[in-house]
């Protein structure tokens, strides 16, 4: 016997309980509706900006009788609870260790640059090298984010480490303090910044550094409604024009 979509659905809810029931039930009222409901994401602070905009434009116009919900989580470990714990269809998360109950799709993986200011003496560089990064003071990422582990991680790897000025609450923040001359930091290369060069801030691409990879983290895919995976789909194909 082999079960039905909705029967998988079911199926999966009963390994995780109440609250899993409670989501299936959703899920399933949202087969029946079609292209209705809603569609509820975990995201950082400024996910949307760097990594959805576009795609929340093509969804909207795609699928206009389908709600965009979107809760800002501050850590991708905050966003496997969201995931969890309520009806949350999808989240936004820098990948890293395999987490219980949580399946994670890689999207895009974004190499880290250098930021500092105009008239810093290492903005005028082709790239900078390990040897260049050691014992530099930079702008702290979150401590407790999966991409500050990862950075940690990567410099661990090539023997550097960092001495910290700072610490900010998000990348945003990071550059603007690069921009303003209040220091260096070390960031991924987000979609949608400026072109290096322009203004007062300066991107040294760190080739020797491991890329972060970003992507989506949800319960089961193979539960997802319709209109959570045509979302989840659309953000890809975005991020892939993005990068060519």
């Amino acid at each position: 016997v082999v079960p039905t979509r909705a029967g998988r659905v079911l199926e999966a809810a009963a390994a995780e309980g109440i609250a899993g029931l409670d989501l299936a039930l959703r899920r399933l009222r949202e087969m029946v509706d079609g292209e209705s409901g809603s569609v509820r994401v975990a995201t950082g602070a400024t996910t949307v900006r760097h990594f959805m905009a576009d795609a929340v434009v093509a969804f909207r116009r795609q699928h206009p009788d389908v709600r965009l919900e979107f809760r800002t989580e501050s850590s991708s470990r905050a966003c496997f609870d969201a995931l969890a714990d309520s009806s949350l269809d999808l989240a936004w998360i820098t990948l890293g260790a395999p987490v219980r109950g949580i399946e994670q799709r890689p999207v895009r993986e974004l190499p880290w640059v250098l930021a500092v200011g105009a008239d810093d003496p290492l903005a005028g560089r082709a790239h900078v090298d390990a040897a260049d990064l050691s014992g530099l003071r930079l702008i702290r990422l979150p401590p407790n984010s999966t991409s500050a582990a990862h950075l940690d991680a990567a410099c661990a790897e090539l023997g550097v480490r960092f001495a910290f000025d700072t610490s900010v609450a998000d990348w945003d923040t990071a550059l603007m303090l690069a921009e303003l001359g209040l220091g260096r930091a070390v960031v991924p290369a987000l979609p949608g910044l400026d072109v290096p060069g322009r203004g007062n801030v300066r991107l040294v691409p760190v080739p020797a550094l491991r890329p972060l990879s970003v992507g989506w983290a949800v319960r089961r895919w193979d539960a997802l409604s319709p209109s959570a995976r045509a979302f989840a789909d659309t953000v890809v194909e975005s991020r892939r024009r993005g990068s060519t």
